[in-house]
């Protein structure tokens, strides 16, 4: 494997923070980093936006007055991954010489390595004074904005701090085993076999001691296993357990790339069972990965590029104005339950979005409940811990719609809490993903 220099890690780490700090999305902006320098910069970077607040604090500390924003962004990035001593990626003053080298190499920065290495080498000499003078600040603190941690706190006021400490951490690599070819128990023997140890997890998942590319996973290519949370594991059961699968039933999934709960849905069933699945998402690209998750798995769905919001586009011309027996409204979030696989996440947030991306919950809700047949199941989900967007939206709902009932639902789950949503997922030690889910019934006529 070709070496790459630490110094141009950095300088394309410092690039991409900038970059999310302009709005730009964490994946958008690892996927315009060249193949040989991504694996690197992605490790660094997660790192970096999990220590973003204590990092900015720290560089006031030292610069009062904020620099550029290229030389802001790499100095950050420097003090993000010297300031936790327990998770140092390199020796402190090695981080700290390929910082200035960083800098030196590009010539918008170069006039101000001196500068940066001054900041660098001071934060060195008296690091317990900073990090003291940063502790009573939020940010810094909880690694998080602070309308972030007060959100959390006055939605959670009992589990708040588990929370941010559980977005803190890396989350775990999680499987859905395919049980169409092959059992839970078999898949654990294989990989055993090349040594990768995993424990179950709810119905058909595996969660992985430590994270493995999917090449390396036997049988991927072939359709045996799926990588999934656990949280997001739910939703096919959810939906479908109590539905009588011995009959045809068709099932809309709305807001479905990439792909996994479509096909999870289809894999639950069973080939005895076949659903009639229609899969929708706004996105063309989106829904090529639709295909290409139910190509890869031997799976057959309705995929239409169509904006669920608008079922005059697509319900009549495509599926006939039939009526669904169930809908799966996975609605567009904040994403704030999935900030430990997507650190970016809580620095590109604002608080108004809350308010934003709940009117659209709420107008999917209504305009996709009508399609639902009179007897059939709406699950409505988030990846999202914010109480607006799960059972906020859930209770205005059904204050809307007598005709609605809410069935048993997990509700919120909440990551980092082996005492919430545990019994669901007979998951004790809580290796998932922040969720909400919500089971609505329509009264038959």
């Amino acid at each position: 494997m070709q070496s790459v220099a630490l110094s141009r890690q950095l300088h394309s780490v410092a690039r991409a923070l900038q970059d999310i700090r302009e709005g730009r999305s964490g994946s958008v902006v690892l996927d315009a980093v060249p193949p040989v320098l991504r694996p690197g910069v992605q490790a660094l970077l997660f790192q970096v936006l999990r220590t973003l607040g204590r990092a900015e604090a720290l560089r006031r500390q030292l610069a009062p007055r904020t620099p550029r924003p290229p030389v802001d962004a790499l100095l950050c990035t420097a003090l993000a991954l010297s300031c936790d001593p327990e998770n140092l990626p390199y020796e402190a003053f090695t981080l700290v010489n390929q910082t200035v080298e960083a800098a030196k190499s590009d010539s918008t920065m170069r006039a101000q390595a001196p500068f940066i290495n001054a900041c660098l080498r001071r934060f060195l000499r008296e690091q317990d004074a900073l990090m003291q003078a940063t502790q009573n600040d939020v940010q810094a603190l909880w690694n998080h904005p602070r309308w972030w941690v007060q959100k959390l706190r006055k939605d959670h006021p009992t589990h708040w701090q588990q929370i941010l400490q559980a977005n803190n951490a890396q989350a775990p690599m999680a499987l859905r085993i395919n049980q169409q070819k092959t059992t839970i128990a078999l898949y654990q023997q294989a990989l055993a076999a090349i040594n990768i140890e995993a424990t179950q997890v709810g119905g058909a998942g595996l969660v992985l001691r430590r994270a493995v590319p999917v090449q390396v996973l036997p049988g991927f290519a072939d359709g045996l296993v799926s990588v999934q949370d656990a949280a997001a594991q739910l939703a096919a059961p959810l939906l479908l357990n109590g539905l009588d699968l011995a009959q045809p039933l068709r099932v809309l999934d709305a807001c479905a790339a990439p792909g996994g709960k479509t096909a999870h849905l289809l894999e639950y069933a069973g080939p005895q069972n076949p659903l009639q699945v229609t899969a929708l998402d706004i996105d063309a690209a989106r829904c090529e990965r639709i295909h290409e998750t139910l190509q890869r798995l031997g799976l057959r769905a309705q995929v239409l590029v169509a904006d669920a919001g608008r079922p005059q586009d697509w319900w009549q011309q495509d599926c006939g104005g039939v009526l669904f027996d169930a809908i799966l409204l996975d609605a567009p979030c904040t994403a704030s339950g999935i900030v430990r696989r997507h650190p970016d996440v809580r620095w590109l947030r604002r608080e108004s979005d809350i308010a934003q991306l709940a009117r659209t919950q709420a107008y999917l809700l209504e305009t996709l409940w009508p399609l639902l047949r009179p007897g059939g199941r709406l699950l409505y989900c988030t990846c999202s811990v914010f109480r607006e967007e799960g059972d906020g939206q859930v209770r205005s709902f059904l204050a809307r719609h007598t005709e609605a009932r809410l069935l048993p639902s997990p509700g919120h789950l909440l990551p980092g809490l082996g005492d919430v949503g545990a019994a669901t997922l007979n998951n004790p030690q809580s290796e998932h993903d922040g969720f909400f889910y919500a089971l609505l019934q329509k009264a038959s006529v």
